[in-house]
């Protein structure tokens, strides 16, 4: 079984061809199947180390169990704030900072350390201020031209779908006023998306974001790299069904964003590659190869 997500990078012309070969799903399903709901709940977010508490929401969601939203709260606030104080700052040279006091709480005093006081009008200026999480955003702005490492996909309107969607933080959020100044100048790229997650981490802080249950056994809730949708019958005190589609499996999809981001990463800038793929954030580890010739 292959285990890690395959990326190979060769230079064609000025751009990169991409060849993606995705890891073997798991056998979710057939692992969960004949077994009580709550035993199945408390399962699934065992099998994995990223998102857990957001799927195991979600199965105690889709089987009409009592949940509760703390956990997934909390995974997204430690997940995003890990990106802007630690992994991003690594990637992009710069030192990496600690998580802010009692950021598991959330709240105003989260949503200053982000922005160094109130929320900004106006991005450009927040950029050039020093205060908050400009000087990262700063230094990601200026390492991706306009148009470089973008990709534009249609919105998330139909999670169980295992097509091309914007399955994102950046996703949630597109509609803010900040997310439209970034994308207006940059496109949907690096800038866009991690600007996203500093977005979706203050409206978090205010509250958690809810979850939907469109219909019964179908249950959408947020996580740190997007919606998480999953399916969910039970008869006679038994799961009978279960299917659920990931933030990742819409980001690796035909068409998808880690495909279409890479392929309009200048070939000269190809040693971000890897920057460019711990922002887009799959779920699964990475093998990434750079080829000399196409």
């Amino acid at each position: 079984m292959t285990a890690a997500l395959g990326i190979v990078l060769r230079p064609a012309g000025p751009r990169l061809e991409v060849t993606l070969s995705a890891p073997d799903p798991l056998p979710v399903a057939a692992l969960m199947l004949g077994k009580p709901p709550e035993q199945v709940a408390a399962l699934l977010p065992r099998l994995f180390n990223l998102c857990g508490a957001a799927q195991g929401h979600a199965a105690r969601l889709a089987l009409g169990l009592a949940a509760d939203e703390t956990p997934s709260r909390r995974e997204i606030l430690r997940d995003h704030l890990a990106k802007l104080c630690l992994i991003w700052p690594k990637l992009l040279d710069l030192p990496p900072q600690p998580l802010p006091d009692a950021w598991a709480e959330g709240g105003e005093a989260l949503q200053h350390w982000l922005w160094g006081g109130a929320k900004p009008g106006d991005l450009w200026s927040f950029l050039t201020s020093g205060q908050g999480v400009a000087p990262l955003l700063a230094t990601l702005g200026h390492a991706f031209a306009p148009g470089e490492a973008v990709a534009v996909l249609p919105p998330l309107t139909d999670p169980m779908a295992l097509t091309a969607q914007e399955n994102s933080p950046a996703g949630r959020v597109a509609g803010d006023p900040l997310m439209h100044q970034a994308e207006a100048r940059f496109g949907r790229g690096p800038l866009w998306r991690a600007l996203g997650r500093v977005v979706d981490l203050h409206a978090l802080a205010r509250a958690p974001l809810a979850a939907e249950t469109p219909r019964p056994g179908l249950a959408l809730v947020a996580a740190a790299r997007g919606t998480y949708a999953l399916s969910a019958r039970a008869e006679a005190g038994m799961v009978t069904a279960l299917s659920r589609v990931t933030p990742t499996d819409h980001l690796l999809a035909p068409g998808g964003a880690l495909a279409l981001s890479l392929a309009s990463l200048p070939a000269a800038k190809a040693g971000l590659a890897a920057l460019v793929i711990d922002i887009l954030d799959p779920c699964v580890a990475v093998s990434l190869q750079e080829l000399a010739h196409a």
